[in-house]
């Protein structure tokens, strides 16, 4: 008989990864698809794209193609997906699919928790897009936010960051801030002279608002020369310190040893600043804290905790591990398996 199947999803808003992980932590699948949260496509809509990932995941592993469950244990980690309902209606709807016979729902954070301890439990903050936030205890409790923008209060993550720089630049330009390297960087990372063509680009749409994300980097690059730059990089760190801290309160772990993951691609640009800052903000606040930056993807916690609830042992953890970040490394292309 062959060993159980566990499926791991990490559906984000722009790509999804979907792996195919045995009992025994060989991978026997590893996909990447486009976007699949429910908070942009849809229930069905989040379903279809998983659905698609599936069956190619089951193709290319060579697995029987029959009417039943894939997988005994399915673990599907979305962004979008912030509240108890919305976290039940993607359950109950994607019982109906043929993806696991045990299925469990849950927003992506905690699948880049797992991702970047051994433990499972500590506190991990993504920026990515946005912020987001979520803290476990080793017994199981949780403290969430809901994460969702300027409606619930957040500030951060790439498109906050962006759009600071966007206004930053602005009002250098026009006298009513300090003056800027982002004057000047910030357009000509668009291929413009100043901050007024580019404002005129995204007045008439020939520069799309959405690409406002794309100018994290350039914040955080000029961060290092201007002290407006650095400002924006600082005001973020302080608002990860501050979801930290609050975590950290609601579940009485402030003064316990804990492992903090940073994940994400704002996080994991390699600018020592930001992370520093982390750091020593947290010095004040969790003093037995430790800080790391993950660099496994989301995917991997979602097949760990996979295997957890298959009780797998540290060497069969270990083994998956190795073998999704090695099938990683050979995947060109998405919806290419790297196996």
């Amino acid at each position: 008989m062959s060993e159980p199947l566990v499926l791991a999803i990490d559906g984000g808003n722009s790509k999804t990864d979907l792996a195919l992980v045995r009992a025994d932590g060989e991978v026997v699948a590893l996909v990447r698809g486009p976007q699949s949260s429910p908070h942009h496509l849809g229930v069905d809509g989040c379903l279809s794209v998983l659905d698609d990932l599936l069956a190619q995941a089951v193709t290319e592993a060579g697995l029987p193609n029959g009417d039943g469950p894939v997988a005994e244990i399915g673990k599907l980690y979305l962004a979008g997906v912030d509240f108890p309902s919305e976290e039940q209606a993607m359950q109950t709807a994607a019982t109906t699919r043929r993806l696991a016979e045990r299925i469990s729902v849950g927003n992506d954070t905690l699948a880049v928790l797992r991702a970047g301890t051994d433990s499972g439990w500590g506190v991990a903050v993504v920026c990515g897009a946005g912020i987001n936030c979520v803290g476990v205890t080793p017994d199981g409790r949780q403290a969430r936010f809901p994460a969702l923008g300027w409606t619930t209060g957040d500030w951060g993550g790439g498109y906050d960051v962006g759009l600071a720089a966007v206004s930053a630049a602005a009002r250098s330009e026009d006298g009513r801030g300090p003056k800027t390297t982002l004057e000047h960087a910030v357009p000509k990372f668009f291929g413009l002279a100043t901050p007024t063509e580019l404002a005129e680009a995204f007045h008439h749409g020939d520069v799309r608002e959405r690409r406002i994300i794309e100018l994290a980097p350039v914040v955080v690059a000029e961060a290092g020369r201007d002290e407006t730059a650095a400002g924006i990089v600082a005001r973020l760190a302080e608002e990860v310190v501050t979801m930290i801290r609050v975590a950290l309160q609601r579940l009485g772990l402030n003064e316990t040893p804990v492992e903090v993951v940073l994940g994400g691609g704002l996080m994991q640009s390699g600018d020592h600043r930001l992370i520093s800052a982390v750091a020593s903000g947290l010095q004040d606040v969790a003093p037995a804290a430790t800080v790391k930056v993950t660099s496994s993807p989301p995917v991997v916690g979602a097949a760990l905790l996979g295997l957890d609830e298959l009780g797998a042992s540290p060497e069969v953890q270990r083994r998956a591990r190795e073998e999704l970040a090695n099938t990683f490394k050979t995947m060109d292309t998405p919806g290419r398996r790297g196996r």
